[in-house]
Parts: structure tokens; sequence; C-alpha cells
């Protein structure tokens, strides 16, 4: 999106990587959907504890994958995505906090994996 939003358009329609913006999103929202979930078992199937701990956190991610969603719906629902649309879509601070959680998640598991590898050796 990063490369639409530089291009200067004033609709998706102008440009081949903008006809292919609305499957991105469509696939963004799908996903904003089910990380929550995602993140659920991943916590429960490597028993990440203090349990509490990981469920706040869980509902501050279910919260701006929310938030990030909803305004993903409200750009994909525009008939014209220009390039000045989506650079702002990729400022608004919902996205980035739903971006930022997951590389302190991604962070989190890898550090528990690979200490779980290093146990196990």
């Amino acid at each position: 999106m990063l490369a639409y939003a530089a291009q200067g358009l004033r609709s998706h329609r102008e440009s081949p990587v903008g006809m292919q913006l609305r499957a991105h999103l469509e696939r963004s929202i799908l996903a904003c959907r089910r990380l929550p979930d995602a993140l659920q078992q991943a916590v429960e199937e490597l028993a990440l504890e203090p349990a509490e701990v990981y469920a706040g956190f869980m509902r501050v991610l279910k919260a701006d994958a929310d938030r990030a969603r909803a305004v993903m719906e409200l750009v994909l629902a525009q008939p014209d995505i220009g390039s000045q649309l989506i650079d702002n879509l990729n400022a608004v601070i919902h996205v980035r906090s739903l971006l930022t959680d997951l590389f302190v998640i991604d962070e989190v598991v890898d550090r528990f994996s690979a200490e779980a590898a290093v146990e196990t050796a």
C-alpha cells in the first residue's frame, strides 16, 4: 500500500497495482477479524503464562484490530480509492497500533519458542 500511496493517483482504476488494492484491503479486513482468535489459539497451544497478562494483551489487540478494520472498511466502501486516501490510511494511528501489537507479540512468541527449543535440546 505504501507504493500505491506514492503514485499520486486519483483512483485505483488508473493503475494495475491499484486494481489489486481492493483485494488487498479485503484480505487485510479478513485478517483483522481472524487475528484475535489466532492469537488466543497460539497462547493456549504454547501455554503462555501468566494467562491474565496475555488475556489483557489480547483485549488490546482485538480493540486495535477492530478499529483498524473499521477504517479499512470505510476506505473499501469508497467508489474510487486514490493514493491520498491510502496514504492517510497508512498513517491512521489504529493501523499503526495494530502493527506494533503484532511486532510485540511476534517478539514474545519468538523468544518463547527459542527458549523452549533450548530446553528440549
